[in-house]
This record gives structure tokens, sequence and C-alpha cells, in this order.
């Protein structure tokens, strides 16, 4: 069995050919999304966050909007790039939007990839200290923001208050119990996901990782994801970690997807440059009828190790169609591989 849900960059254009137009669009059509998700079936809906783009960025009011509007289904992202977070106020937001979808909040964080513009973080207010990296920064502002999810006190009362407080130090709020076992990493190498696991963090691997060894990608994630399992258990946590995978998988059963997917030309893994020191490798789509389907998911190592499935899914097609994307998975290919 896995957790089977969406996950979308929630991009806008002004063009023609788009259903998802403007940045209001792209808001409220993934809160449809989202609703409709949940009457399928699916278990989640994640969105993505990058600033200085035509997409999701500030997810807090988006995820507190889906969980007003819905009762079951996971909500989260994949992820939130902590270079431009104030750890503080972020666990006030990600606390009010907890409470709002009662405990269904599940955060996806990481270092960040390469953005829209040179060093945005410091457009923010945010600069890494002398002697530090831009990723050392996001790991110590998620280790902040752990810390101060916690709940305990650490701020000292003012004697004179405008309201009362209760007695010791003083905590953020509002605070939402068990929030802090819900908080994953991206990790895009084998070295952050260990570390990921030492500090009791979920771990999210996406559609690329630096390329370590020359494997396929599924086979190098599928190490990172027993790499993390294996440092989890020697850190001795007491609770069992979550894994999740993202993957572009469309089950061609009508004339539109055969239209949007059915190339069919073989998809592959792809190699390229993340950055000009990281050579990174993006993994394959799947788009094919659904019993061929099946048998190449079958031999995705990577899925096999995760308990969660995040679907991509083409925003910009529209509510209706990336519903009937979702349901095709969720009808067509899941019970098949025992996912459901």
């Amino acid at each position: 069995m896995k957790h089977i849900g969406f996950l979308s960059f929630g991009h806008w254009t002004p063009s023609p050919q788009s259903q998802t137009r403007s940045a209001a669009d792209a808001l409220t059509r993934t809160i449809e999304l989202a609703i409709a998700a949940e009457a399928l079936g699916a278990d989640g809906a994640y969105v993505r966050v990058h600033h200085f783009a035509r997409q999701l960025a500030s997810p807090f009011p988006l995820l507190a909007a889906i969980g007003a509007r819905t009762s079951r289904i996971e909500i989260g992202t994949a992820v939130i790039d902590m270079r431009y977070e104030n750890p503080l106020y972020m666990a006030e937001d990600a606390g009010s939007a907890d409470l709002i979808a009662g405990g269904r909040l599940q955060l996806g964080i990481s270092r960040g990839s390469p953005e829209q513009v040179i060093d945005g973080f410091r457009y923010f207010g945010y600069a890494p200290p002398e002697g530090q990296t831009d990723a050392d920064m996001a790991r110590r502002h998620t280790e902040v923001f752990l810390e101060v999810l916690k709940g305990e006190g650490f701020a000292k009362p003012n004697p004179r208050p405008m309201f009362p407080n209760p007695t010791g130090l003083l905590r953020l709020e509002p605070h939402s119990e068990g929030l802090r076992e819900r908080i994953w990493w991206g990790a895009g190498t084998n070295a952050t996901a260990e570390w990921a696991a030492k500090l009791g963090m979920n771990l999210q691997s996406s559609t690329l990782k630096i390329d370590e060894s020359g494997k396929p990608f599924h086979v190098q994630q599928a190490e990172q994801i027993r790499l993390f399992k294996a440092a989890w258990a020697a850190a001795g946590h007491k609770r069992s970690p979550r894994v999740s995978v993202s993957r572009s998988i469309f089950a061609l059963v009508d004339d539109r997807d055969r239209l949007y997917f059915g190339r069919g030309e073989k998809d592959g893994d792809q190699v390229g440059m993340l950055s000009e020191t990281e050579r990174a490798i993006f993994g394959r789509s799947y788009a094919d009828e659904p019993d061929r389907l099946i048998e190449q998911l079958k031999g995705d190592e990577a899925i096999a190790e995760a308990d969660t499935l995040l679907l991509t899914v083409p925003n910009q097609l529209g509510v209706d169609y990336n519903a009937h994307v979702i349901e095709a998975i969720l009808t067509h290919v899941a019970p098949a591989l025992g996912w459901r």
C-alpha cells in the first residue's frame, strides 16, 4: 500500500493555450484540484515553492485554504527553500495552517535549487555568515525551525505584559502538537539524506538528484533511500520514517492522453549541470497504455522503497484533466501494483 498524492508547481502563463493564465488561477485551481483529488480517494495535495517565478510561492495561505475546504487529504509542500525563510515566523505560519487543517500538514523543506534570480535569498534579507555557504544557511534555518516546533518555551516574558502570560519562558503560538514529526527534507545527495535522518525528518526525493555514481536515476535514488533508513535506525528514533518520491506518470486511457503524452518515443534519464560544479541526473517520465505502464513501474527501485508517491501534474491543462490523470493512476495502475 502507498500514499498517492499530486504535486503541482502551479505554473501560470497568460497564453491562450493555458487554462491557468494568472496567479489567481494557479491558486484557486490548486484548491479545486485538492478537493477533486480527495473525492477520488487520493491521499495528498502537495505544492512546490519557487520565488520570482510565475509559479506558486508563499505556500501557507494556500495550504490553509486547502485545509479549510477538505477533511481527509494530506496537504503539504515539496519543497520550501529554507534559504528564504525566517524560521520563527515560518513556525507560526505552519502552526496556523496545520491547526486549520486538523493536523494534516506534511511540510517538505530543503536547501533549495537554482532560482530565477541570482542569490534571491539576499533580496529577502538573508545572507550566509562569513565562511559559510547558502546551503549552510539553509540548514541552520532548518535547525532553528525544528527546535521551535517542539513547543518549548525559550523567550523571556515581559514583566509588565499587555496580556497575562503563562508562567515560565514563552513559546511561539499557535503551536500545533505533532507537526515536528511531519517535517520532510528534500535531499539531493546521499549525505543530506543521512543528515535529515539524524535530525528526525522524513525524506522527500524528487525527480532529480546529484549524480554520485553514474548508475540509473531510480537505482541511485533507491540507494539514497536505503542510506536514509539505515541512518534513521542508527539514530534510534522511536517512530518509523516516511519517504516520498515524485514521478511524472500518465496512463494513456483516452484520446486526450494520447494527444498530450502518447509521443511513442522511450523516455530515459537525463544528465545536466545543476550548478557550475554539480552534475545532476534527472529521472524519466512514464507515459504508456496501463498494462505496459504497470510493467515499467515494477522496475522502478525507488518507488518500491518509498511509502509515498507524488504524481507531478501539468497544472496548465486544467483541473478536470489533472483530476482525470490522478483517477487513471488510482483506477488502472495502482491496484495491479499493490499500491491500493
